[in-house]
């Protein structure tokens, strides 16, 4: 359950996507949705204009619709939607929105795609500065997303909030989930792993991985690795080849992305999850392992790393091999007892900081409407 979706037992809410009306995952959703994108991928790729996500009607809903509610959130930078609200939202008399960020104002990628940035940096002068200045607040999920941002565009100023984000609840372990991970990845057998789950790109760190796992392989033999995701830039293969390269081939496994039962049976059967990311600025998949009991190996990069130190379940490394490696060797070297007391710590902090209904309650509180339910548009 997204945030959004949570907000449906708080407040009378509509969904307005620039996604396509077939698009599976919009079925799960409780509010109304309003879905103006195209109705197929191939589509959407015939020209530039479609691929920014244009759409006459999305203005038109909003020019139609947004007063009628008590406030407007929207999500996401550098993209139609974003275009649509600015052209609209700051101009409409007495209509309050705020804008969720959602990492996209991170230097990271200032620093790795140098010519993306200059195309953002025009487009923030146009559009999202004028949107964000507007705002009734600009919305950021942690204390350190919202330092990342400052001083990243120029010119326009705007209000700041950070309320957390938050999931929801996991199924509780069943054995169908446990049957479902399994058949997903029969070669795993009754192994013990570590879980990566999450989108297969270069800023997650899955290479970092690869390496520093070869290095401590051999301190505990029994142990492997679950690297589980979606892999849009085509990176698995040259992992593949450098994990055979590095000896480690057999005990590195690749199921593809899980979901349903087999991405829960995944969770529940790990000793524990890992991200070694060069960026997050929340990151979902680990407030998740969480709920699952799972202690957290991750970097300093993910803007929720404090908690994790806080409370005291898992490992924070620097985002390099060296790093992720002395990740591995503690948690190679922490006592069963110990890692049972780290699995306990780990659903407390879940249900402490994580908990999705707590995170709606502060963006309740933010948006400044004392009772509910009150109607809102995301």
């Amino acid at each position: 359950m997204r945030q959004d979706e949570a907000m449906a037992g708080r407040a009378s809410g509509e969904l307005v996507t620039l996604d396509s009306g077939s698009a599976d995952f919009l079925s799960i959703i409780s509010m109304p949705v309003h879905a103006f994108g195209r109705s197929s991928a191939s589509e959407a790729r015939k020209s530039l204009i479609f691929r920014y996500g244009f759409s006459l009607n999305y203005i038109v809903w909003i020019l139609r619709n947004a007063r009628k509610f008590d406030a407007v959130i929207v999500h996401g930078l550098w993209n139609f939607s974003t275009f649509a609200a600015s052209a609209t939202l700051p101009f409409l008399r007495g209509v309050k929105y705020f804008v969720y960020t959602h990492g996209m104002m991170d230097p990271w990628f200032r620093r790795h795609y140098p010519m993306k940035h200059v195309l953002k940096v025009l487009s923030w002068l146009a559009c999202e500065g004028r949107l964000l200045s507007s705002a009734k607040s600009v919305l950021f999920t942690t204390e350190d997303e919202r330092e990342l941002a400052r001083g990243q565009f120029p010119f326009w100023r705007y209000s700041e909030a950070v309320v957390g984000y938050g999931t929801a609840q996991p199924p509780s372990l069943t054995v169908a989930q446990t049957d479902a991970f399994r058949a997903a990845l029969p070669e795993l057998g009754s192994r013990r792993y570590l879980l990566f789950l999450s989108r297969i790109h270069p800023k997650k760190g899955c290479d970092l991985l690869v390496e520093a796992f070869a290095a401590v392989a051999m301190l505990d033999p029994g142990l492997d690795i679950v690297i589980a995701g979606p892999d849009p830039d085509e990176i698995i293969s040259g992992l593949r080849e450098r994990a055979l390269a590095l000896g480690i081939s057999a005990r590195v496994h690749w199921p593809g992305m899980l979901m349903g039962d087999a991405k829960w049976g995944a969770y529940h059967g790990a000793e524990a999850f890992i991200l070694p990311s060069h960026q997050e600025n929340f990151g979902v998949v680990v407030a998740e392992a969480l709920a699952c009991g799972l202690p957290v190996l991750t970097t300093d990069k993910v803007n929720i790393w404090r908690d994790i130190v806080t409370d005291r379940v898992g490992f924070v490394s620097k985002d390099d091999v060296g790093g992720v490696r002395d990740s591995l060797e503690k948690w190679i070297a922490t006592k069963p007892s110990s890692r049972e007391e780290m699995r306990s710590r780990a659903l407390i902090s879940f249900a402490g900081r994580y908990d999705v209904r707590r995170a709606v309650s502060n963006l309740i509180a933010r948006i400044g409407v004392e009772t509910a339910p009150f109607d809102v548009a995301v």
